[in-house]
C-alpha cells in the first residue's frame, strides 16, 4: 500500500506547531541556550531544520540545481552541517523562528503536489515525497528532542512516533552500510510498545534478529539521541546487538551517537 502523503503532511504540521510552541515564547538569550548536541544552541537546531527544509524543497523543485548544491556541501567534509550552522549564528531568534515557520509551509505544499512513484535525489537513496515528508518529521521530531533537553522539558510522546520508528526500520541496512559493515543478510522484526500501549511489529515474526522496547526509546536510538545503555531496548541475535551500536536513520556521514548521560536531568513537562 502507497504510502498517504496528505496524512504524513498532517503529522508533520502538528510536530512542527509542538516544535513553535517551544520556541515562541524565548527571550535572545534562551535562544542561545545550549543543546546536547556539542557546540550546538537552540538558534542551531532551528536554523538547521530550516535550511534543509529549504534543499529537500530544492531537491524536489530542481534535480539539477541541488546536485550541485549537494556536491558543494559534501567538499566542505563530514561537518557540513557544523560549516552550515556556522553561517546563521547572527542572526535573532525570532528571526529563525520566522524562517522555519515560512519554509516549512514551502516545503510541505511542494512535497504534497509531488506525482506519486517520482522519486526525489538526496545525500542517501533517492526517496519518494512521502519518504522526504517523514524524513523532515523525524528530523523535527529529533531536533525538538534536542531543544525539550535543552529547557528542561519533558515531551508527552505521541503516536507521530510510528513515522520515525517507520523510517527507522526502513533505514537498518542504511545504518550498518553507512558505518561500513556489510548489511545483515537475515531479517528483522521489531515490537515496538506504542505511546497508546498498542503494538508496532514490522518484520516476520520467525526472523532470527529482533528489538522489542517502547517506541519512544526505538525512536530515541535510531536518531541518536540517548546512548542504547540508557534505553529500554532488547536485543535478540548477533546482527540486531550490532545495529544497537550503528542505528542511524538520517542520511550523511556516519554520526558517533550520544554519549552517556548527556542529557543534564531536570524537570518540567509539557
Amino acid at each position: 500500500m502507497a504510502a498517504d502523503v496528505t496524512a504524513i503532511a498532517v503529522d508533520l504540521r502538528a510536530e512542527t506547531a509542538d516544535l513553535v510552541a517551544l520556541l515562541g515564547g524565548l527571550d535572545e538569550a534562551a535562544w542561545r541556550t545550549p543543546t546536547p548536541a556539542a557546540g550546538w544552541d537552540i538558534l542551531d537546531q532551528v536554523a538547521h531544520l530550516a535550511f534543509w527544509d529549504g534543499i529537500a524543497t530544492l531537491a524536489a523543485i530542481d534535480a539539477d540545481k541541488f546536485a550541485a548544491e549537494r556536491q558543494a556541501f559534501l567538499a566542505l567534509g563530514d561537518d557540513f552541517a557544523d560549516v552550515i550552522a556556522e553561517r546563521f549564528r547572527d542572526q535573532a531568534g525570532a528571526q529563525v523562528l520566522d524562517w522555519f515557520i515560512r519554509a516549512r509551509e514551502v516545503l510541505s505544499a511542494t512535497l504534497v503536489a509531488v506525482p506519486s512513484g517520482t522519486k526525489l535525489p538526496w545525500f542517501g537513496p533517492p526517496m519518494s515525497a512521502a519518504s522526504s515528508l517523514t524524513a523532515r518529521l523525524m528530523e523535527t521530531w529529533a531536533h525538538g528532542q534536542d531543544v525539550a533537553d535543552a529547557l528542561g522539558v519533558t515531551r508527552v510522546p505521541s503516536t507521530r512516533l510510528r513515522q520515525v520508528a517507520h523510517l527507522g526500520v526502513a533505514t537498518i541496512a542504511w545504518s550498518f552500510t553507512v558505518h561500513g559493515r556489510p548489511a545483515p543478510a537475515d531479517p528483522f522484526r521489531v515490537e515496538l510498545s506504542a505511546p497508546d500501549c498498542s503494538p508496532w511489529t514490522w518484520g516476520p515474526p520467525d526472523a532470527p534478529n529482533v528489538l522489542r522496547g517502547p517506541a519512544l526509546d526505538f525512536c530515541l536510538l535510531v536518531a541518536q539521541r540517548r546512548h542504547p545503555g540508557e534505553l529500554a531496548l532488547t536485543a535478540t541475535g548477533a546482527d540486531a546487538a550490532a545495529f544497537l551500536e550503528v542505528a542511524q536513520v538520517f542520511a550523511g556521514p556516519p554520526a558517533s551517537g550520544r554519549a552517556a548521560s548527556a542529557v543534564p536531568a531536570r524537570d518540567g513537562t509539557t
